[in-house]
């Protein structure tokens, strides 16, 4: 992994390392796909007004100014701290604009709309492994027309399931609530701030248990026996639907409690059957954003629970709208660069050379230079990556150079036109025709290995 960056929070991989991250990139693209959804690409920037419009703390926004004015000159900080609401910013994550965007476009979309995007995101964190100013998000959501079937909050779990399985990395386990459970059953407590109740709870794996009850008593007036219950409740997590006895079992009643225990149920019976023992009921995940309405989502990596979450996100009702016509949606996000990060800090999964080129046609002479191009074109031709020599030094200098480069053979053809190819790890070098020569699978491709 590169070592220091000379900008921090802005990572950049060696190219060995960018293989890691693109072989990453691919396995989502292709599971995103076969599961029927389209790639779409949004503008880097918004207005800061639609940014903030959902709550988004301002301290993460990365606004534009121009180093210059029309004039030429340079351009001057107007000295005002409130953010104008039509000023451009970087996006910090793919959800606000994916929801302008289906606003905008709703006359062209057929819905349900499933769509996938994969694209940098900039935030202002303090950063740390895991955590970047820069990064790549790769995120999946289903967009209705009115209304969303919730078998679609199901499906989009077992799609990510299906679609981490597939990475390089540790085993996983999906955190998965529903924000109905939770406000139902703070609502019969008789917490009617369940918003506020959220927020507090979201706390509880950095700050603890004591001082979570000592939020919800101080901040929003809840009673010691509320506060007892919320945490009751925020503690229970199972691996399969039996989590559904354990809530009734706190003897509190709530029609729209009843509705996310259903919905729950029905998400984690269908991801223990698919995907089993990747999966866990958790009451305590709220996810502190407002727009989130039902489903909620979190991921860990097993061994690895430090990183944070590396997919998260759920269902939004009331995130899009135009007019009187609402856009409900569920949605997950995988955060590529955080999961790369690990990937490669840990060595967890390495690239098998550090090009994708598999051949190096050698120069017998300067001369030469053409007819080499000719059997590169060749190679290329069948899918075989394929680079010429620049000069005719000694064969010797021309197979070092094809070694620090990572190319695993060299091509040779003397003043007979006879061919041959040596591989240069082993030594043995066989007659060849280009016309027909392949290497072995392994090597026609740089792959991606487990440690």
């Amino acid at each position: 992994m590169a070592r220091t960056a000379s900008l921090s929070g802005f990572p950049e991989w060696l190219p060995q390392e960018r293989l890691v991250e693109l072989h990453v990139l691919d396995t989502l693209r292709k599971t995103f796909e076969l599961h029927g959804f389209s790639s779409i690409e949004t503008r880097a920037v918004e207005t800061v007004g639609q940014l903030l419009r959902k709550g988004e703390i301002d301290k993460e926004v990365y606004g534009l100014s121009r180093l210059q004015d029309d004039d030429g000159e340079s351009a001057k900080p107007n000295g005002s701290d409130k953010a104008d609401p039509n000023a451009l910013a970087l996006h910090f994550d793919l959800t606000v604009p994916f929801a302008r965007y289906v606003v905008e476009n709703a006359g062209y979309l057929a819905f349900p709309f499933r769509r996938y995007q994969i694209q940098k995101v900039w935030r202002g964190e303090r950063p740390q492994e895991g955590r970047a100013r820069e990064f790549t998000q790769a995120d999946i959501d289903v967009v209705g027309d009115g209304d969303l079937p919730f078998r679609y909050d199901v499906e989009i779990a077992l799609v990510i399931a299906e679609a981490l399985g597939a990475l390089p990395i540790p085993d996983f386990r999906l955190r998965i609530n529903n924000r109905k459970l939770a406000e139902g059953f703070y609502r019969g407590i008789g917490l009617t701030d369940t918003a506020g109740v959220l927020r507090s709870i979201d706390k509880l794996e950095k700050i603890g248990a004591d001082k979570v009850a000592g939020l919800l008593k101080s901040e929003l007036g809840a009673t010691e026996e509320q506060a007892r219950l919320a945490l009751q409740l925020a503690g229970i997590r199972t691996e399969d639907a039996s989590f559904v006895q354990q809530v009734r079992a706190l003897g509190v009643t709530d029609d729209l409690l009843e509705e996310g225990l259903n919905e729950l149920e029905q998400v984690i019976q269908a991801v223990v059957q698919r995907a089993p023992g990747k999966v866990v009921a958790d009451l305590s995940i709220a996810r502190g954003l407002d727009y989130y309405t039902g489903t909620v989502v979190e991921t860990v990596l097993v061994g690895h629970e430090q990183l944070g979450s590396i997919c998260s996100g759920g269902r939004y009702d009331a995130l899009a709208s135009k007019g009187n016509r609402k856009f409900p949606g569920v949605g997950l996000s995988i955060g590529v660069t955080r999961l790369v990060s690990r990937i490669l800090s840990q060595e967890l999964a390495v690239a098998t050379r550090s090009v994708p080129t598999a051949v190096l046609v050698a120069l017998n002479a300067d001369e030469s230079w053409s007819a080499a191009q000719d059997i590169a074109a060749q190679l290329r031709g069948r899918g075989i990556a394929t680079e010429v020599a620049a000069k005719a030094e000694k064969f010797g200098k021309q197979i070092k150079f094809a070694d620090r480069r990572g190319i695993p053979f060299v091509w040779f053809t003397d003043d007979d036109g006879k061919h041959q190819v040596k591989d240069i790890r082993t030594g043995e070098q066989v007659d060849a025709d280009p016309a027909i020569w392949t290497p072995s699978e392994e090597d026609l491709h740089v792959r991606v290995t487990t440690a």
